[in-house]
Parts: C-alpha cells; structure tokens; sequence
C-alpha cells in the first residue's frame, strides 16, 4: 500500500465492506478489512463505520473489527439521507469535508456519501450488488464473476461514485489516485 494516503477521514459499510454478514451464518471479516484497517491506523487516518442496524446488531458485527474504529449506526433520517456519514464525520472530529471518503458496496449508502459531498469508493464484487459472500465468490466460475463485476461495476459508476475497486484490498492504490486528482483541483 502507498505510504500517506492523504484522506482527512475515511468511512466504511459495515455489512458487505468490512463485515460478511447475510449468506455466511458466522460473520467474518472481509477479505483484507483488518489489514486495511490495521494500515489505516498506522498512518492516523480516522475512520468510522456507518450502517443502519440496530444497536445490538451492529454490535454484534463491528465486535470483530479493531475497538479504535468509530461506528454511526442510528440517524433521524434513514439513507441516502446525509445525516449518517455528517454525524460520523463528527463523531471523527473532523472540521472539513475535502478529503474525506466512503467506501461501501451498498447503493443507499454511497448516494448518502455523495449527498453528503465526500468521495465515494464502490466495491463490486464484495458488497451487496454482487450477493455473495468471499467463500461463494470462489466458488463462482470465472465467467459469472465477470458477469456480477461487470454487472456491479456499471451500476456503481451510473450511481455516480468516484472510484470502483473489487475489494478493500485494491483500497490503498485507490486512495492514492484520489490523492492525485484532489492534488489537480478535482472535487467530488
């Protein structure tokens, strides 16, 4: 991963993004969540979880992710509402919106993030437009993941986010073009 991503703050999905919930009974982490998070950390970059669960089962889900991740998941206002990434925006602490990034796969909460005027990442073959968890993902023959990345991928970019990577391990390459583009004027 590139050394400085050079994000004010960083926002996830929590079912789909960090958290496989749904098709496995067992939750798990995504594949590459807790290195990305751990390589987060180390570079100081806030980051916050955001869904609309309930307590308990947001809880029940996030308790597999580092205790040092900040979480959102109850707003007055249900997405693609902005409420939910400005209310994590400020449980981060954080005094402006250049430079700050939602990742998810689940459309609701990416027009959220654009509501809300952040870049916005789509993952395509780990988020909800895919169905299916990283073990059945596998086991899909390469010609049907090519259909449901190509399929996702197109309805990410028509819903208008920034970026589409497959899975949070791509995310730092990704971060770094963000990077560039905001360093050439570009703004969400």
């Amino acid at each position: 991963m590139p050394d400085s991503p050079a994000i004010t703050a960083l926002l996830f999905g929590l079912r789909g993004c960090l958290v496989e919930a749904g098709i496995n009974p067992k939750p798990q982490p995504t594949p590459g969540a807790l290195q990305t998070l751990d390589w987060l950390s180390q570079q100081q970059v806030p980051c916050a979880w955001v869904d609309e669960l309930t307590s308990a089962d947001a809880e029940h889900l996030a308790r597999l992710l580092p205790a040092w991740i900040k979480a959102q998941y109850h707003t007055p206002n249900p997405w693609p509402a902005p409420d939910a990434c400005w209310q994590a925006l400020m449980t981060l602490k954080t005094h402006t919106l250049d430079g700050c990034v939602l990742v998810s796969g689940e459309p609701r909460l990416l027009q959220s993030g654009l509501n809300a005027g952040l870049w916005t990442i789509g993952l395509a073959t780990s988020g909800s437009l895919c169905g299916t968890d990283s073990q059945h993902w596998q086991a899909l023959s390469p010609q049907e993941q090519e259909r449901k990345r190509g399929k996702a991928t197109l309805q990410l970019f028509a819903l208008g986010v920034h970026s589409v990577i497959d899975h949070l391990e791509a995310l730092g390459d990704c971060l770094a073009d963000i990077a560039q583009r905001r360093l050439k004027g570009e703004r969400p």
